[in-house]
């Protein structure tokens, strides 16, 4: 099997993981509680001893393979499409990076649950709600443009329209979806009662 190839099913198995992520984060619509009260009747799925060392060997894996593929291809690549992919790829891989080693260490050397709390923090505090703000939205962002390209290229011979709307729809489900997960996060949909644990991470 190529790299390529291996790198699509590494794809599709953190997509599983990162649409209950997503799932999670806009149930906090509803407030933090219900967050919460989700992600701690899930967690016992990825947090399986067989399925979380899985899920972080598919994180580095995929953030080797698809730095390696682009700049393999890099003079090849030619076209918006192409490129959007590639410069989502990129930031998709270094906030895989990032964002999995925060939340290991807010568990493992701050001894903190990492809950909504522990991301929202970032969000009501300045100066660093200017860094985590767009940080969280273009990843969002990112991962439904990402998708949107990969459905474009499986579309390509049809018509304009059909290769318009594979990547049209997801990249606008993506803003929405964005929008909504920031909302929650920066306490705008709900009072944000944060507890002052989560709140030291920053002081």
């Amino acid at each position: 099997m190529s790299l390529r190839k291996f790198h699509r099913l590494s794809a599709c198995v953190l997509a599983a993981y990162i649409l209950l992520h997503m799932v999670n984060h806009l149930v906090a619509i509803g407030g933090a509680d219900m967050h919460i009260t989700f992600m701690e009747a899930t967690r016992p799925l990825y947090r399986h001893a067989v399925v979380e060392p899985l899920l972080l060997a598919c994180v580095l894996f995929q953030r080797g393979s698809g730095i390696w593929m682009v700049l393999r291809g890099w003079k090849k690549r030619s076209g918006f499409v192409a490129w959007l992919q590639t410069g989502s790829g990129i930031y998709l891989a270094l906030f895989l990076l990032f964002h999995v080693g925060a939340v290991l260490f807010g568990r493992a050397a701050l001894k903190l649950d990492t809950n909504f709390y522990y991301a929202a923090a970032g969000f009501v505090l300045m100066p660093y709600e200017l860094f985590f703000a767009p940080y969280y939205f273009f990843a969002v962002y990112a991962r439904f443009t990402h998708l949107g390209c990969a459905a474009y290229w499986q579309v390509e011979a049809h018509s304009p329209m059909a290769r318009r709307l594979a990547i049209g729809i997801p990249a606008g489900a993506g803003l929405v979806v964005a929008l909504l997960i920031h909302l929650a996060l920066a306490g705008m949909l709900h009072p944000l009662d944060l507890p002052a644990q989560y709140l030291t991470i920053y002081q």
